[in-house]
């Protein structure tokens, strides 16, 4: 079982051998400059349903009710976020930060490699670039343009994880075409 520790902006691994093995074999996480791993609120409420990690906060456990409080406090869009990162994982799927594409997650397909250096077969670049909306969210045109341009940049396709009131995720992908 590993172990992690709460933190402002998410949960950090300090052990190295279990960093190690969290971000190379399963790709969450992301190693900061002083070699601690930093999972995401998404990441790391993951690896706890699949009973893969105990998280403390102040030397005490967290149950996974308080885990979720801990995150939604930390990021109000978790709601909804998580619901849609848990999905894409669940399906087989590898899924990092979309942040420097303008959206919530960027995908791989199963059995890429997300940290291969050097240049990159078309098979393994980012596939999907995703973007979690509640059911009730609204965008202008303009919006859906700007994201559907900035994944066909990258040769991926944009999709938007609408998350019900129930927590389902319904995926819908808009294509941008000239006539």
């Amino acid at each position: 079982m590993f172990e992690g520790k709460l933190y402002s902006s998410g949960v950090k691994v300090f052990d190295e051998d279990q960093a190690e093995q969290i971000h190379e074999e399963y790709y969450y996480g992301k190693f900061l400059d002083n070699g601690d791993l930093h999972l995401s609120p998404s990441e790391a409420m993951h690896l706890v349903d699949r009973e893969e990690i105990l998280i403390e906060k102040n030397g005490d456990e967290l149950s996974r009710d308080e885990l979720y409080d801990e995150f939604e406090a930390i990021d109000e869009e978790f709601g909804y976020k998580y619901p849609v990162y848990s999905d894409l994982r669940e399906r087989g799927l590898i899924v990092k930060s979309g942040f420097k594409f303008g959206s919530h997650f960027r995908v791989y397909e199963r059995g890429v490699n997300p940290y291969t250096d050097g240049k990159k077969q078309q098979s393994q670049h980012t596939k999907y670039v995703v973007h979690a909306v509640p059911e009730n969210h609204t965008m202008s045109f303009q919006e859906m343009s700007r994201a559907v341009r900035l994944a066909q940049n990258i040769r991926a396709s944009m999709l938007w994880g609408v998350v019900d009131s129930e927590e389902g995720v319904t995926y819908y992908e808009v294509e941008h075409t000239s006539l």
